[in-house]
């Protein structure tokens, strides 16, 4: 049987094209804007368009759209209100980010639910950390829902899927919530979160908190001891590959040269987090640290300067050690049996 005629096959090059446009173009587009936070709008089209090999229907795109504005309100609120009360803010944050992850325990809210967490990590950090852009997070916000939602479109009518034919993934598998999991992930990210309010490395500050909050995310699809170590691989490999495309860069420090490290590397790790394996969620994370790292590289934020990339990655590192190893100690054990065994 011909590989190339093969369905699923023909699904996972479209979906993985279109992931492949919208990053390097949304990279792009956004470096040469010159946005304060570059992958945003490219991590928020890549997620969308994994989830489903289908356009988000319009009223759905407006929902997640509109919560994930809400999610960026509210905190810039809390920020504004109990940044300099530490105690009340932290209770709030713990309470969002397990929410998030409760709704993640049962399989529920898709990409939307990370990108809150995302919304809800980044927004506190520039707000307390970089006075400047505290004025800046709505709009900042704005433009990378408003980008992302464009970039889904765009590209899902440049790369249709074929008329009268679906081939969309699995839904995802509904399971009972776990609380007591979501309360461990809350207490791992919080205190990732604390860790970085209380430096004024805003690098570190961006990078290690989402890096800890995807590994949660993916670590619930993990069927064993040894997959959360591949996990681990993977998402540092996302690192690496960022390290090696700054030193390209550097070579030939141009648009043209961003447009096409991005084009190059959404297509090998957009493609496999296309697919329907279950490694796919270890190449969307990769992607996801990719995009993180690199785009601190080129961002104009204070303590993105090429001198720290290395010291990034081993942040990253350090964040996927610490999430894996507190996850192995704080969640709860009937539940790591019954996922190593299943």
């Amino acid at each position: 049987m011909s590989i190339k005629g093969d369905p699923a096959i023909e699904e996972q090059k479209r979906k993985g094209l279109r992931v492949a446009f919208a990053v390097s173009v949304g990279f792009s587009v956004a470096v040469y804007s010159g946005a304060i936070v570059p992958f945003l709008s490219p991590l928020f089209a890549a997620q969308f368009l994994l989830g489903s090999s289908r356009p988000l229907p319009f009223g759905k795109t407006i929902g997640a759209a509109i919560v994930i504005l809400a999610t960026g309100i509210i905190m810039m609120l809390l920020t504004s209100l109990l940044g300099d009360r530490p105690v009340p803010f932290l209770l709030l944050l713990g309470l969002t980010y397990f929410s998030c992850f409760l709704a993640q325990s049962a399989g529920k809210g898709g990409a939307a639910v990370f990108l809150v967490l995302v919304v809800a990590i980044i927004v506190p950090l520039l707000g307390i950390l970089n006075k400047e852009l505290a004025g800046s997070i709505l709009s900042i916000l704005v433009t990378g829902v408003l980008s992302g939602t464009i970039l889904m479109w765009l590209a899902h009518a440049i790369f249709p899927e074929p008329d009268g034919r679906d081939f969309s993934v699995d839904p995802p598998l509904v399971r009972p919530s776990s609380p007591r999991r979501a309360l461990a992930n809350t207490i791992i990210l919080l205190v990732a979160v604390v860790t970085c309010l209380t430096s004024d490395n805003l690098t570190a500050a961006a990078v290690i908190p989402i890096t800890v909050a995807s590994l949660l995310g993916q670590l619930d699809l993990a069927a064993s001891s040894r997959t959360a170590i591949g996990l681990v691989v993977v998402n540092l490999f996302g690192g690496v590959l960022a390290s090696t495309a700054y030193s390209l860069l550097a070579l030939r420090p141009n648009l043209l040269s961003i447009f096409l490290i991005v084009l190059v590397v959404a297509l090998v790790l957009g493609g496999r987090a296309a697919s329907r394996s279950k490694d796919a969620p270890l190449f969307a994370g990769a992607l996801t640290i990719f995009l993180i790292l690199f785009g601190l590289g080129v961002s104009p934020l204070p303590g993105s300067a090429a001198e720290s990339f290395t010291t990034r990655i081993g942040y990253v590192g350090v964040a996927l050690v610490y999430a894996l190893l507190f996850a192995a100690i704080l969640w709860p054990r009937p539940a790591l049996r019954k996922e190593a065994t299943s």
